[in-house]
Protein backbone atom coordinates (compact mmCIF):
# COMPACT_ATOMS: atom_id res chain seq x y z
CA UNK A 1 0.00 0.00 0.00
CA UNK A 2 1.04 3.45 -0.98
CA UNK A 3 -0.10 6.28 0.80
CA UNK A 4 0.11 9.86 0.77
CA UNK A 5 -1.53 11.73 3.77
CA UNK A 6 -1.91 15.60 3.33
CA UNK A 7 1.26 15.69 1.50
CA UNK A 8 2.04 19.21 -0.20
CA UNK A 9 5.14 20.34 -1.80
CA UNK A 10 6.99 23.90 -1.59
CA UNK A 11 9.44 25.72 -2.72
CA UNK A 12 10.96 28.82 -1.99
CA UNK A 13 12.34 31.68 -3.54
CA UNK A 14 14.36 34.68 -2.49
CA UNK A 15 15.48 38.38 -3.82
CA UNK A 16 13.91 41.35 -3.51
CA UNK A 17 10.43 39.88 -3.37
CA UNK A 18 10.16 36.54 -1.92
CA UNK A 19 7.81 34.09 -2.60
CA UNK A 20 6.24 30.42 -2.45
CA UNK A 21 5.48 28.34 -4.49
CA UNK A 22 3.46 25.46 -3.98
CA UNK A 23 3.97 22.26 -5.98
CA UNK A 24 1.38 20.12 -4.14
CA UNK A 25 -1.21 21.15 -1.78
CA UNK A 26 -2.71 18.86 0.99
CA UNK A 27 -2.46 15.79 -1.10
CA UNK A 28 -4.19 12.36 0.02
CA UNK A 29 -3.75 9.35 -1.73
CA UNK A 30 -3.96 5.73 -1.36
CA UNK A 31 -2.46 2.91 -3.92
CA UNK A 32 -3.46 -0.06 -2.91
CA UNK A 33 -0.45 -3.42 -4.00
CA UNK A 34 -1.54 -4.25 -7.48
CA UNK A 35 -3.30 -1.32 -8.48
CA UNK A 36 -3.04 0.18 -12.45
CA UNK A 37 -3.43 3.84 -11.67
CA UNK A 38 -3.28 7.10 -14.16
CA UNK A 39 -2.45 10.28 -12.91
CA UNK A 40 -3.45 13.04 -15.49
CA UNK A 41 -2.81 16.76 -15.28
CA UNK A 42 -1.58 19.60 -17.53
CA UNK A 43 1.90 20.62 -17.89
CA UNK A 44 2.96 22.21 -14.40
CA UNK A 45 -0.01 20.82 -12.86
CA UNK A 46 2.17 18.80 -10.00
CA UNK A 47 2.28 15.45 -11.53
CA UNK A 48 5.66 14.69 -11.36
CA UNK A 49 6.43 16.31 -8.23
CA UNK A 50 4.08 13.68 -7.36
CA UNK A 51 5.69 10.74 -8.99
CA UNK A 52 8.88 12.01 -7.65
CA UNK A 53 7.43 11.32 -4.05
CA UNK A 54 6.19 7.94 -4.66
CA UNK A 55 9.43 7.18 -5.98
CA UNK A 56 11.29 8.28 -2.72
CA UNK A 57 13.23 10.89 -5.01
CA UNK A 58 11.92 14.00 -3.63
CA UNK A 59 10.98 14.56 0.42
CA UNK A 60 7.82 16.33 0.69
CA UNK A 61 7.64 20.02 2.92
CA UNK A 62 4.83 18.78 4.69
CA UNK A 63 2.13 15.31 5.11
CA UNK A 64 3.84 12.13 5.33
CA UNK A 65 4.36 9.01 2.82
CA UNK A 66 4.19 5.67 3.63
CA UNK A 67 4.58 2.65 2.05
CA UNK A 68 3.56 -0.93 3.81
CA UNK A 69 2.84 1.26 6.66
CA UNK A 70 6.20 2.84 7.65
CA UNK A 71 7.40 6.32 6.78
CA UNK A 72 9.46 6.12 3.67
CA UNK A 73 11.21 9.31 4.74
CA UNK A 74 11.90 8.51 7.92
CA UNK A 75 14.82 6.39 5.82
CA UNK A 76 18.49 7.70 5.80
CA UNK A 77 20.05 8.25 1.81
CA UNK A 78 21.20 4.94 1.75
CA UNK A 79 18.56 3.25 3.30
CA UNK A 80 16.37 5.07 0.53
CA UNK A 81 18.30 4.14 -2.25
CA UNK A 82 18.18 0.34 -1.42
CA UNK A 83 14.53 0.96 -1.20
CA UNK A 84 14.07 1.91 -4.42
CA UNK A 85 16.63 -0.62 -5.88
CA UNK A 86 14.68 -2.75 -4.57
CA UNK A 87 11.04 -2.19 -4.58
CA UNK A 88 10.78 0.20 -7.47
CA UNK A 89 11.10 0.89 -11.72
CA UNK A 90 11.29 3.89 -12.90
CA UNK A 91 10.12 4.51 -16.99
CA UNK A 92 10.96 7.44 -18.62
CA UNK A 93 9.54 9.34 -21.13
CA UNK A 94 13.12 10.03 -22.71
CA UNK A 95 13.65 6.35 -22.56
CA UNK A 96 17.20 7.24 -20.37
CA UNK A 97 19.20 4.43 -21.90
CA UNK A 98 22.93 4.20 -22.44
CA UNK A 99 23.14 5.17 -26.19
CA UNK A 100 26.62 2.90 -26.46
CA UNK A 101 25.86 0.22 -24.58
CA UNK A 102 23.52 -3.06 -25.78
CA UNK A 103 19.96 -3.81 -25.17
CA UNK A 104 21.71 -6.26 -22.30
CA UNK A 105 23.48 -3.85 -20.76
CA UNK A 106 21.01 -1.32 -19.86
CA UNK A 107 18.93 -3.69 -18.93
CA UNK A 108 21.44 -4.93 -16.38
CA UNK A 109 21.78 -1.50 -14.85
CA UNK A 110 20.28 -1.64 -11.62
CA UNK A 111 22.35 -5.28 -10.64
CA UNK A 112 25.35 -3.83 -10.38
CA UNK A 113 23.35 -1.85 -7.30
CA UNK A 114 21.79 -4.87 -6.00
CA UNK A 115 22.35 -7.30 -3.52
CA UNK A 116 21.31 -10.29 -5.80
CA UNK A 117 24.19 -12.54 -6.25
CA UNK A 118 25.88 -12.43 -9.47
CA UNK A 119 25.12 -15.52 -10.56
CA UNK A 120 21.25 -14.94 -10.92
CA UNK A 121 22.23 -11.96 -13.26
CA UNK A 122 22.00 -13.53 -16.15
CA UNK A 123 18.93 -15.37 -15.80
CA UNK A 124 17.04 -11.45 -14.29
CA UNK A 125 18.06 -10.02 -17.31
CA UNK A 126 16.82 -12.75 -19.36
CA UNK A 127 13.84 -12.84 -18.13
CA UNK A 128 13.02 -9.53 -18.22
CA UNK A 129 13.94 -9.23 -21.86
CA UNK A 130 11.92 -12.41 -22.77
CA UNK A 131 8.99 -10.36 -21.09
CA UNK A 132 9.22 -7.33 -23.72
CA UNK A 133 9.93 -9.45 -26.48
CA UNK A 134 13.67 -8.46 -27.13
CA UNK A 135 15.66 -11.30 -26.37
CA UNK A 136 16.53 -11.10 -30.02
CA UNK A 137 17.98 -7.23 -29.68
CA UNK A 138 20.02 -8.37 -26.71
CA UNK A 139 23.32 -7.55 -28.47
CA UNK A 140 21.61 -4.59 -30.37
CA UNK A 141 23.19 -0.90 -29.38
CA UNK A 142 20.57 0.61 -27.81
CA UNK A 143 20.88 3.97 -30.50
CA UNK A 144 20.16 1.90 -33.25
CA UNK A 145 16.63 0.58 -31.69
CA UNK A 146 13.02 1.89 -32.70
CA UNK A 147 11.87 4.22 -30.02
CA UNK A 148 9.39 1.64 -29.23
CA UNK A 149 11.70 -0.76 -28.97
CA UNK A 150 13.96 1.64 -26.73
CA UNK A 151 10.93 2.18 -24.23
CA UNK A 152 10.82 -1.52 -23.64
CA UNK A 153 14.48 -1.72 -23.31
CA UNK A 154 14.06 1.02 -20.73
CA UNK A 155 11.26 -1.48 -19.01
CA UNK A 156 13.27 -4.40 -19.07
CA UNK A 157 15.43 -2.57 -16.83
CA UNK A 158 13.04 -1.13 -15.09
CA UNK A 159 11.49 -5.01 -13.73
CA UNK A 160 14.80 -7.25 -13.92
CA UNK A 161 14.85 -6.87 -10.10
CA UNK A 162 10.93 -7.81 -10.19
CA UNK A 163 10.15 -4.31 -8.15
CA UNK A 164 7.01 -4.38 -6.64
CA UNK A 165 6.20 -1.04 -7.91
CA UNK A 166 6.23 0.39 -11.59
CA UNK A 167 6.51 4.26 -12.32
CA UNK A 168 5.96 5.54 -15.45
CA UNK A 169 6.20 9.07 -16.17
CA UNK A 170 4.41 10.10 -19.62
CA UNK A 171 6.08 6.68 -21.35
CA UNK A 172 4.42 6.92 -24.01
CA UNK A 173 5.25 10.66 -25.34
CA UNK A 174 7.67 9.82 -27.71
CA UNK A 175 6.11 7.23 -29.37
CA UNK A 176 3.68 6.78 -32.22
CA UNK A 177 -0.03 5.48 -31.25
CA UNK A 178 0.90 1.85 -32.02
CA UNK A 179 4.20 2.18 -30.27
CA UNK A 180 2.51 3.62 -27.45
CA UNK A 181 -0.14 0.64 -27.40
CA UNK A 182 2.43 -1.76 -26.90
CA UNK A 183 4.42 -0.12 -23.92
CA UNK A 184 0.74 0.52 -22.28
CA UNK A 185 0.15 -3.29 -22.84
CA UNK A 186 3.10 -4.33 -21.35
CA UNK A 187 2.75 -2.43 -17.96
CA UNK A 188 -0.78 -4.12 -17.71
CA UNK A 189 0.27 -7.09 -18.56
CA UNK A 190 2.69 -6.13 -15.03
CA UNK A 191 -0.34 -4.61 -13.00
CA UNK A 192 -1.80 -8.77 -14.38
CA UNK A 193 1.26 -10.09 -12.70
CA UNK A 194 0.68 -8.39 -9.04
CA UNK A 195 3.01 -5.37 -9.91
CA UNK A 196 1.41 -1.35 -8.72
CA UNK A 197 1.77 0.30 -12.14
CA UNK A 198 1.52 4.34 -11.64
CA UNK A 199 1.63 5.89 -15.05
CA UNK A 200 1.65 10.09 -15.74
CA UNK A 201 0.18 11.46 -18.76
CA UNK A 202 -1.72 14.61 -20.08
CA UNK A 203 -2.67 12.43 -22.99
CA UNK A 204 -6.51 11.53 -22.23
CA UNK A 205 -6.60 8.14 -24.88
CA UNK A 206 -3.84 6.67 -22.25
CA UNK A 207 -5.72 7.72 -18.89
CA UNK A 208 -8.92 6.42 -20.74
CA UNK A 209 -7.54 3.12 -21.06
CA UNK A 210 -6.72 2.29 -16.77
CA UNK A 211 -9.87 1.63 -14.69
CA UNK A 212 -8.61 4.12 -12.14
CA UNK A 213 -7.60 8.03 -13.08
CA UNK A 214 -6.48 10.91 -10.36
CA UNK A 215 -6.78 14.35 -12.25
CA UNK A 216 -4.35 16.71 -10.62
CA UNK A 217 -4.80 20.54 -10.89
CA UNK A 218 -2.58 23.00 -9.72
CA UNK A 219 -0.63 21.13 -7.30
CA UNK A 220 -4.47 19.45 -5.93
CA UNK A 221 -6.33 15.98 -6.52
CA UNK A 222 -9.79 17.12 -7.89
CA UNK A 223 -11.33 14.10 -9.40
CA UNK A 224 -10.23 10.31 -8.47
CA UNK A 225 -12.18 7.88 -11.03
CA UNK A 226 -12.58 4.39 -10.75
CA UNK A 227 -14.06 2.43 -13.55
Amino acid sequence: MLRLIQTGMKYGGYGSTPFVFEALKNVNLEIAPGEAICIKGPSGSGKSTLLNILGGMLKPTEGEYQYQGESVYCRDKDELAELRNRDFGFVFQTFVLMSEWTVWENAALPLKYSPRPKSVHASLIRNALSRVGLTAKQENLAKTLSGGEQQRTAIARAIVNDPRIILADEPTGNLDSASGNQILDLLFNLSNEGKTVVVITHDPSVAARFPRTICIMDGQIVEDHKI
